[in-house]
């Protein structure tokens, strides 16, 4: 029993060594501080990939969409023809 508990702490230790070289480089020489640094790594990592998963989700959600758009451009430098008179001269 105390054997395979040993090797499951092994395997953990080695998994969460992968892992935080997987972030980079070791920040120091120190073991506590370097894993501090990695939590801290792992944490922006997370904010990342859900920050991705949901820009990925709206546009999956919004792929073919079938509104469509229009766009009305008007020249300015024609006066429309339903105004009155009055508001043409000021518009000039």
């Amino acid at each position: 029993m105390l054997n395979q508990e040993n090797q499951s702490t092994k395997k953990k230790k080695t998994m969460w060594r992968w892992w935080a070289k997987a972030l980079g480089e070791k920040a120091s020489k120190c073991d506590r501080e370097s894993d501090r640094i990695a939590i801290i790594r792992t944490f922006i990592f997370a904010t990342y990939l859900i920050t991705n998963g949901f820009i990925v989700a709206g546009v999956i959600r919004h792929w073919n969409d079938d509104s469509q758009i229009e766009i009305f451009i008007e020249n300015p430098y024609e006066v429309p023809s339903n105004l009155p008179q009055t508001q043409k001269e000021g518009i000039l």
